[in-house]
């Protein structure tokens, strides 16, 4: 029989500036080789001085990289971290009127030095995950994942394993990082005033000391890979406002058979297909600009002929 524990411990006082976490954690709790320590972003970011005064609207434009969707007052944002966030992650809650808390500004790194420290006081070898709660796509509700990890292994990878049946896995790897911080908000609670939680029960996937892992950007999708990186009504925008800034907000250039697909249903005309790659295209370069543009390809014109979309150039 598998078991996991996950524990919250009660008693931890309000986080200020300054504040010794490992300490605080200690206090309450009592560490074992293996476990796992999970951290709420926000005592981490208020030990880190990040509690800053203003209001969401004042400070989002700052902690943002690019804008991903807006619908009505709600806009979600990639930050500067990778993450992709309603109001960037910024917290108006626990914290005095008039202020809000900014996350970390290196998770990873908070994660790193919390682990270091834990390791000085306790003797123990622990793994640490900074959690912050996010919105998921197409559900309702949220759960938190994490934002910042040390000395764990953040993908369980199994792809080349067999199933019991002997069929090869290839996509499969779970992202346990993110499962664990879901499972800690399970005992913390939102209102519980417990920023800490401990998992027990999972040492397989804690790290020896002197190595950190890759921590959680290795679980944030890059730009080219990201096929979501626009929402539905801000993608038609930016493709037709064709700012070549905005390229890399609709992922990776698409292949060619991407491509003349999509020339073929928006046009309704066949393309001819160029040596290079590119396609010939007889219709309107008003439609074909914003649909190159999405694909990541180049569109030319010429007022003698017909357009040409090529690939993207070295």
């Amino acid at each position: 029989m598998k078991r996991v524990e996950v524990l919250a411990p009660d008693g931890v006082p309000e986080v200020g500036s300054g504040d010794d976490l490992a300490g605080l954690l200690t206090a309450v709790a009592e560490l074992e080789d293996g476990d796992v320590v999970l951290v709420t972003s926000k005592v981490v970011a208020k030990a880190e001085g990040r509690v800053v005064p203003g209001t969401r609207d004042d400070l989002l434009a700052t902690e943002t990289a690019r804008v991903v969707a807006r619908r009505g007052p709600t806009t979600v944002v990639r930050t500067r971290h990778g993450l992709t966030l309603a109001a960037a992650g910024i917290d108006a809650s626990n914290v005095e009127p008039g202020h809000v808390v900014l996350l970390p500004v290196d998770p990873d790194a908070s994660a790193r030095r919390l682990r270091t420290r834990l390791a000085e006081t306790t003797g123990c070898t622990v793994g640490v995950v900074v959690t912050d709660t996010a919105g998921r796509a197409w559900r309702h509700g949220q759960t938190d994942l994490a934002v910042g990890a040390a000395g764990i292994r953040v993908l369980d990878d199994q792809a080349g394993r067999l199933d019991p049946h002997g069929n090869e896995l290839a996509v499969t790897a779970p992202a346990v990082a993110d499962e664990l911080a879901a499972a800690s908000e399970l005992v913390q609670g939102k209102l519980g005033r417990r920023p800490f939680a401990v998992v027990r029960g999972r040492a397989d996937l804690v790290l020896p000391l002197g190595d950190d892992g890759p921590g959680a950007v290795a679980l944030v999708r890059a730009d080219h890979e990201d096929m979501f990186g626009l929402g539905s009504r801000e993608a038609v925008v930016r493709a037709l406002r064709g700012d070549p800034a905005d390229v890399a907000a609709f992922g990776a250039p698409a292949g060619p058979d991407d491509v003349l697909a999509a020339v073929v249903a928006v046009t309704g005309t066949t393309p001819r297909q160029l040596a290079d790659g590119g396609l010939e295209v007889d219709a309107d370069p008003a439609v074909l600009r914003p649909l190159a543009h999405a694909h990541g390809w180049r569109l030319e014109t010429d007022p003698t002929g017909p357009a040409r979309i090529r690939p993207p150039g070295p």
